[in-house]
C-alpha cells in the first residue's frame, strides 16, 4: 500500500472526472465518502449544480442508511457494470446519476457517481471509465487488509495476559503502526455493539483521528468497539468525543435498520439493470425519508409497589419512627449534585443493571504511547460501564469524570453480594432501596432527599427505619453507610 493512498484516491477520482467530463466522487460501499472531483465554481461549493443528496454527502462526508438503501435498491451492488438512476425528486434526487461499481476480486468495495442529465455519458465514455475502477478496487483492497491487521494486534494487546505475552503483542502493534505509535493516545469502548456482523464494524478512515479499531466481549454474549484515537494534546480531547459520537451514531443506525445490509448482496426490492454498456436501472418502489430518521421512544415509567405504613407515617408527628434524625446529619451535601437530575419525582427506578436498549461510549484518560493500552482500555470500558449504570454519565463518559465508579469498576462482580445489603436488593424492597441511596448521595440530609423523591419528610424517616431493620445497619455511622452506599452503586453495574 502507498504511503498517501488519499492522494492516489483522488488522483484516480480526478481521471473519471476528465474522462466522463463532470466531477464524479468515490464512496466506499458503506457510502462513506472518500475523494471527490473539483466543480467549475469557484470559492465555496455550488449547491446549485447538486442536489439535496450530493450536497449532503460532500459536506457530511457520508450518506444516511435511508439513501443508501434507495441507490441499493438499483442493483448497484450486484453490477459489474455502470447503472443509471433517473432522477427523483421527491427523494431528493434532483438530477440523474450514473454509478460505476468498484469492485475487486469480484466482490464490490465502492461506488463512484457521476451526475449525469439527458443524454449524459457515452457509452465509450463509460467503458473508459470503468476500466479505471480495478485500480480504485485494489486500493481500497490494500487499506482493508491494512485495517484487518491492525484489528489484529489491537486485539491481541488487549487480551493478551500480563508480562511477555502483552511485551510481544505490544511489540508486534507497535511495528506495524510505525511513527504513528508514537504521541499521545486515548481508547474509546464503545459497548454494547448492536451487531456481530464484520460489515457493521466501521473502517478507521471513515473516523476521525483513530488510528485502530477492533471488537472485544462485552459481557457472556455481547461485543464491544475498541477504538485507539490520536491526541495532539492532553488538555483537549475533542478528537476522542467527535470519534465517540461518530460511532455511537453508526450504531444507532446498525439498530435502526436491524443491520445494514451487506453491499455484496442484492437488497430490498428487486432490482433490474442490464450489465452492457450502462443501462438504466429500476428503483425501488419508495423513497427516501428526507426528514431524517425516526427514533423509538421508550415511554415506559417505572411503576413503585405498594409501600403499607407510609401514610400512617407521613401523617404522624415529629415524634414517630425516625425521630431524632435532623436534616444534613453527618456532614453537608456534595459539591455540584442537581437536586432531582435523573430521577422522576416519588418512583424508583428500573431494576439495577444495564438495560438492553442504550449504546453508550466510554472514554480513557490521555496516555503517552501505546505501553498502557491495556490500563486505558481498562479506564475506557470503566467509564463505558458507568454509564450504562449511571445514564445521567452518558451517553458518552470520560474516565475523569464518573466519580466514585472508577473504584467500584475495579472490584469484582460478587463486591456488591454483601451480606448487610443483600436484603434490601430484593425486588419487593426496591423502593427502599432507591430512598437509601437517594439519601446517602444526599449526604444524609432529610430535606434534600424528601425534595428530590417528593415524599413527606416522616414518609423518608420510616423508609430510613426500614432500612435499617433490614440490613442491620447504622446509618449514623460513616462506615455503614459507606458500605450501603458502595453495596448499592455497585449492584448497578
Amino acid at each position: 500500500m502507498t504511503s498517501d493512498p488519499k492522494g492516489e484516491y483522488q488522483e484516480l477520482v480526478d481521471e473519471i472526472s476528465e474522462l466522463l467530463g463532470a466531477p464524479a466522487t468515490l464512496e466506499n460501499r458503506d457510502f462513506e465518502l472518500i475523494a471527490f472531483g473539483a466543480y467549475d465554481s469557484e470559492g465555496e461549493l455550488d449547491a446549485s449544480a447538486l442536489d439535496p443528496v450530493r450536497a449532503r454527502s460532500i459536506l457530511t462526508r457520508r450518506s444516511t442508511s435511508a439513501v443508501r438503501t434507495w441507490f441499493e435498491g438499483f442493483g448497484i451492488a450486484r453490477a459489474t457494470a455502470p447503472v443509471r438512476i433517473p432522477p427523483t425528486p421527491e427523494a431528493g434526487v434532483n438530477r440523474g446519476r450514473v454509478c460505476l461499481p468498484v469492485r475487486h476480486r469480484g466482490v464490490v468495495l465502492g461506488y463512484v457517481w457521476l451526475l449525469s442529465d439527458d443524454p449524459g455519458p457515452t457509452d465509450q465514455q463509460l467503458s473508459a471509465a470503468m476500466e479505471v475502477t480495478p485500480r480504485i478496487g485494489a486500493l481500497l483492497a490494500d487499506e482493508a487488509q491494512a485495517g484487518a491487521d491492525l484489528s489484529r494486534e489491537l486485539r491481541a494487546v488487549l487480551t493478551a495476559g500480563s508480562g511477555w505475552q502483552r511485551d510481544m503483542a505490544l511489540a508486534e502493534f507497535h511495528t506495524e503502526l510505525g511513527a504513528r505509535g508514537e504521541g499521545l493516545h486515548t481508547m474509546v469502548c464503545v459497548a454494547p455493539w448492536p451487531s456481530s456482523h464484520p460489515d457493521d464494524a466501521p473502517s478507521v478512515r471513515t473516523i476521525p483521528s483513530a488510528t485502530a479499531v477492533c471488537a472485544l466481549p462485552w459481557g457472556p454474549t455481547a461485543q464491544s468497539l475498541a477504538l485507539l484515537v490520536r491526541l495532539r494534546s492532553p488538555e483537549v480531547l475533542t478528537p476522542a468525543t467527535t470519534a465517540a459520537a461518530r460511532l455511537l451514531e453508526r450504531a444507532e443506525g446498525v439498530r435502526g435498520s436491524g443491520r445494514p445490509r451487506s453491499s455484496t448482496s442484492e437488497p430490498g426490492p428487486a432490482a433490474a439493470h442490464r450489465q452492457t454498456g450502462g443501462t438504466q436501472g429500476r428503483g425501488p418502489a419508495r423513497p427516501p425519508d428526507k426528514g431524517g430518521q425516526g427514533q423509538d421512544i421508550d415511554t415506559e415509567t417505572p411503576q413503585p409497589p405498594d409501600r403499607p405504613g407510609e401514610a400512617e407515617a407521613a401523617r404522624a408527628g415529629d415524634g414517630a419512627a425516625g425521630a431524632g434524625r435532623t436534616e444534613g446529619a453527618g456532614r453537608t451535601g456534595a459539591a455540584g449534585r442537581t437536586e432531582g437530575a435523573g430521577r422522576p419525582a416519588g418512583h424508583a427506578p428500573e431494576p439495577r443493571g444495564p438495560r438492553p436498549g442504550p449504546v453508550v461510549a466510554g472514554i480513557a484518560a490521555p496516555h503517552s504511547g501505546l505501553a498502557d493500552l491495556a490500563t486505558a482500555w481498562q479506564e475506557a470500558s470503566a467509564a463505558a460501564r458507568a454509564a450504562l449504570a449511571e445514564p445521567r454519565l452518558g451517553p458518552v463518559a470520560h474516565w475523569s469524570s464518573i466519580g466514585p465508579y472508577r473504584l467500584l469498576t475495579t472490584l469484582p462482580p460478587t463486591a456488591s453480594h454483601d451480606p448487610a445489603v443483600r436484603p434490601l436488593l430484593a425486588p419487593s424492597h426496591r423502593e427502599l432501596a432507591h430512598t437509601a441511596e437517594v439519601f446517602l448521595d444526599c449526604a444524609g440530609q432529610a430535606g434534600r432527599t424528601a425534595a428530590e423523591l417528593g415524599i413527606h419528610r416522616q414518609t423518608l424517616y420510616y423508609r430510613l427505619s426500614r432500612v435499617e431493620q433490614l440490613t442491620g445497619l447504622d446509618l449514623d455511622d460513616g462506615e455503614d453507610r459507606l458500605l450501603l452506599h458502595m453495596g448499592l452503586k455497585a449492584q448497578r453495574l
